[in-house]
């Protein structure tokens, strides 16, 4: 960063040279408490790429990848014995706190009776019953991870539809499954440019339009020949983009009226509630995705299917000459990540546990439009759930080229390390927050007091 950046409509209010040497303070203020994760990241740079086993590890905009050595409930502890209270929770994947106690048993129980097999346990029949009710959708399939099971019900849906294209809002995130990867620029779609490796030319089988924007999503499927709609029902990675009112069932009708299908990663809205935001919301999808958080951390995905997709897909299957669907891994199943996700369906995503979280993150919502109005700043708070973000503007964005264009990676890191030196962390991502059950009030209080002390030293006022 430097003081001759352009002036941003997200730096309002924001005293930038003020700004810059808070920063300096904090960025020396971290090397000098973190010693340890000091010597361990040199220690790592010598194999791992970037120095970290995956490189988003290290854009957390701090001088050194932090390193921690316990998380348990609403904390992490890092080497250098630092107790920092978690708000990003593995980016949703320790959404129901870390090490949860009924899936750590059950892990325990299966450890001494095998990881993986390739084979059927009892708890297969009972997690699919127990997704079923649940989520209102009666066939399931299994993944390691989110983005598996994306590219696996696109690869179903194509093969029982015919068609070959599918349709994502601009701005999307549903991992790393490739297609996805097609932006809006001036109107055009345009594959992103950070993507690494790509061959094919991803634009001719997915279709990109706005959020929220029906004109748009009606010409798309016009043409006939989109297999899906993939989206989440409410933006969260690009900062949350809520669905205007109306939006979900003018767009439900349309899908169905071209013969494409409808499925709702479920991913980071299940934040909502027990059913996920499709079910609070009385959305109906043809199928339905959820990925890091259904196994308490534990690395897993599932997906479902409705009565009519599950049977044309069966039939696609059957119709198919022998051979690799394209579909599924070897530990896709496993022991381990089975006996995980019966323990979190059935004692860890309770009604219970989302009343407590809801009402905690009102709780802590309140509390950052207060402290962000104190500092006279233009932002504004969305909420999903469990699910809380400030962004760098008065109102919530309404699409995914509005969210994009009020990002700002400098102000963003600057933030998040200010508050990682004050024992609070929050998604490196955006401004992203979750309480889990473990997270308590006096949580809260310790966030809105560090973002307030932050906030002070790079305000203008």
């Amino acid at each position: 960063m430097d003081s001759t950046t352009t002036p941003r409509a997200s730096r309002r209010g924001i005293h930038w040279p003020r700004a810059l040497a808070f920063l300096a303070r904090e960025r020396q203020s971290f090397i000098e408490r973190n010693p340890a994760s000091a010597a361990l990241a040199e220690q790592a740079s010598e194999h791992l790429l970037f120095g970290v086993p995956l490189h988003w590890m290290s854009d957390w905009g701090t001088p050194f990848a932090l390193h921690v050595c316990q998380a348990s409930g609403a904390q992490v502890t890092t080497v250098d014995s630092h107790r920092l209270v978690d708000f990003c929770l593995g980016d949703t994947g320790a959404m129901f706190g870390h090490s949860p106690a009924p899936v750590a048993a059950a892990l325990v129980r299966q450890a001494t009776r095998g990881f993986t097999t390739m084979l059927a346990t009892a708890d297969a029949a009972a997690v699919g019953a127990l997704l079923a009710e649940r989520f209102g959708l009666p066939m399931w399939q299994f993944a390691m991870s989110a983005t598996d099971a994306n590219r696996y019900i696109v690869r179903w849906i194509r093969a029982a539809t015919g068609r070959q294209k599918m349709l994502v809002f601009n701005g999307c995130y549903h991992g790393t499954i490739e297609d996805v990867f097609v932006d809006l620029v001036d109107g055009q779609p345009v594959q992103r440019g950070s993507l690494l490796g790509q061959v094919h030319d991803l634009t001719e089988h997915t279709v990109v339009v706005e959020f929220n924007d029906l004109v748009a999503l009606e010409a798309a499927l016009k043409s006939g020949d989109v297999a899906c709609v993939l989206a989440e029902p409410v933006m969260t990675n690009i900062g949350m983009v809520l669905p205007e009112p109306g939006f979900w069932a003018e767009a439900q009708a349309l899908i169905r009226r071209h013969g494409t299908l409808l499925v709702m990663d479920e991913t980071h809205t299940i934040s909502t509630g027990p059913g996920g935001y499709a079910r609070a919301h009385g959305i109906q999808p043809d199928a339905l995705v959820l990925g890091k958080p259904v196994g308490g951390g534990v690395p897993c995905a599932v997906y479902g299917m409705s009565a009519d997709l599950a049977a044309r897909a069966v039939k696609a299957k059957h119709d198919a000459p022998p051979g690799h669907s394209g579909i599924g891994t070897t530990l896709t199943g496993n022991m381990l990540a089975m006996a995980a996700m019966r323990a979190t369906l059935s004692e860890v995503m309770t009604p219970a546990a989302y009343d407590y979280m809801l009402a905690l993150a009102e709780r802590l919502a309140a509390g950052l439009r207060t402290v962000i109005a104190s500092h006279d700043l233009p932002w504004c708070v969305t909420q999903v759930g469990a699910r809380t973000e400030f962004q760098f503007c008065p109102t919530p964005p309404k699409s995914g080229s509005e969210a994009d264009g009020v990002l700002d990676g400098e102000l963003e890191h600057l933030i998040h390390l200010g508050l990682l030196n004050r024992g609070v962390m929050i998604t490196p991502f955006h401004n992203m927050m979750l309480v889990c059950p473990q997270t308590t009030t006096d949580d809260v209080a310790q966030l809105i007091g560090a973002l307030d002390e932050v906030l002070a030293q790079i305000t203008t006022a």
